[in-house]
């Protein structure tokens, strides 16, 4: 168990789910449920295979006798023959029919548009799960000022609330993608070696409306409403480029909340769940380590780097197919969606568990608001009869100076007792107090929450109840 390479994202990271999904059981049960289809096609097309040999197909769909499967690859280096020997031996009297007409990328490639297909199905539900963690997040917290950064310096006031509905906003995006790629996916169909379906046009003697039949009905049986109209002897690679990019844009709305979280929680303002016999440091026994947040950020650039495989694949294909996709994509797409996977099931543990640090938040707005209320200031100085150019000429020389005191003595912003200590200005402290209300300067963002949680949020989860239904990934380190 121990002297060998395992994946982590099998042992640390994704889902019992994910996992199967990209499982050798459930890729050979699929290659039998294609060649159960096949040949059920076939028989309604009117070739010479019977209900006992199609019953006797179906009887052993689930019971793999791998061991045979495994010592018939030995001698035969073909996976695919293999797998057909292995399910011919315990199926004799339909060994015959068992992948007729057809070749490996029948069951391969059908195969791989099923489990993306199920596998982005699962993504689905698991971006539609974070959402609605982050849109309550939003809307605890759409009154609550904070200090806005740009360039990451001070900048006008937003809200906790607003900040977040941001990305909440990149998950919807998000969603958007994966059902417009889930929408798209057709299976290959049964198109032959070099997508001429020349083979069942001799199985059918010519008949080329039994060869369109074909293509539709397995597509039917295996849920799907048809298939490519054209093909080489594999679907085109840009499927498998359009479906991890669409996994890469996941990452890159998770990587920017996780960093954003990250950078929260050094301010203190925010925080990432940490549990009461949770360790942060091996060494500095008081830390609290964004660790969930960071993993995010690590699992995240691992997938934005993995989109270029399928790219590069789709380019190097010749003509018809080669065959140095097929190595490259056992690695490259399975391990994409389990670490996506991961990366959800983090990323809504993260977000149940945020905890909000007002005081710190209204500290560092404290810290800075006198600066921004220096125009409100102002107007309410020239109100009371002050001349504004001496008033804004009095207010930058003043600013100059507390930032000073700031930067270079460490000591609190005193801007607002130089303004009160000015007769010009005509304000004493509790009338400048008046005017450091935070919430007269978050603009409107509690409104553009709200109505972004009306108008676009709530009917997509509204139209995804069922997916709410997902449980949550359990966290193993």
């Amino acid at each position: 168990m121990y002297d060998s390479y395992e994946s982590p994202l099998n042992s640390r990271y994704a889902s019992k789910e994910m996992q199967y999904i990209f499982s050798p059981d459930k890729k050979f049960k699929t290659w039998r449920l294609l060649w159960i289809a096949l040949a059920k096609s076939e028989k309604e097309l009117g070739l010479d295979i019977t209900d006992e040999q199609i019953a006797e197909l179906e009887k052993f769909k689930d019971d793999i006798n791998y061991e045979v499967a495994k010592e018939e690859e030995k001698r035969r280096r073909h996976d695919v023959m293999s797998h057909v020997h292995a399910y011919g031996v315990q199926c004799p009297n339909a060994k015959g029919i068992i992948h007729l007409g057809a070749t490996s990328c029948y069951v391969g490639d059908n195969t791989d548009i099923i489990l993306m297909r199920e596998a982005l199905t699962l993504i689905r539900k698991r971006v539609v799960v974070c959402m609605d963690a982050l849109s309550k997040f939003v809307d605890e917290y759409k009154d609550m000022p904070t200090l806005g950064f740009t360039h990451y310096q001070p900048a006008q006031m937003v809200t906790v609330g607003k900040r977040a509905s941001l990305w909440l906003q990149d998950l919807m995006f998000d969603l958007e993608e994966v059902e417009e790629v889930l929408g798209s996916l057709k299976l290959l169909g049964c198109k032959g070696t070099t997508g001429t379906q020349a083979s069942f046009l001799d199985l059918f003697n010519g008949d080329h409306e039994k060869c369109i039949m074909l293509d539709k009905k397995i597509a039917n049986y295996m849920g799907f409403e048809s298939s490519y109209y054209v093909s080489g002897q594999t679907y085109s690679r840009k499927v498998d480029s359009r479906v991890m990019n669409c996994l890469g844009s996941i990452a890159q709305s998770a990587h920017k909340f996780s960093n954003d979280i990250r950078i929260l929680q050094h301010l203190k303002e925010i925080e990432e769940p940490f549990e009461k016999t949770q360790i942060g440091s091996s060494a500095m026994a008081y830390k609290r380590n964004p660790m969930r947040s960071e993993r995010i950020c690590s699992l995240s650039r691992y997938v934005m780097c993995d989109c270029l495989n399928p790219m590069l694949t789709a380019a190097e294909q010749w003509f018809e197919r080669t065959l140095d996709d097929s190595a490259n994509k056992r690695i490259s797409i399975p391990e994409a969606f389990l670490a996506v996977d991961a990366i959800l099931g983090i990323y809504l543990n993260v977000v149940s568990g945020l905890v909000v640090y007002p005081n710190m938040i209204n500290k560092h707005i404290n810290d800075e608001l006198p600066f921004m209320a220096t125009e409100n200031i102002m107007m309410e100085a020239v109100k009371r009869g002050g001349d504004r150019q001496e008033l804004h000429e009095k207010i930058r020389v003043y600013s100059m100076e507390a930032g000073a005191v700031v930067k270079k003595e460490g000591k609190p912003n005193d801007l607002l007792e130089r303004i009160s200590n000015d007769p010009a200005f005509g304000l004493d402290k509790d009338s400048l107090s008046e005017l450091l209300n935070p919430k007269l300067y978050i603009g409107r963002c509690p409104e553009q929450v709200t109505a972004f949680l009306n108008e676009c949020i709530k009917p997509i989860l509204d139209s995804h109840k069922d997916d709410l239904k997902v449980d949550e990934v359990e966290l193993n380190v």
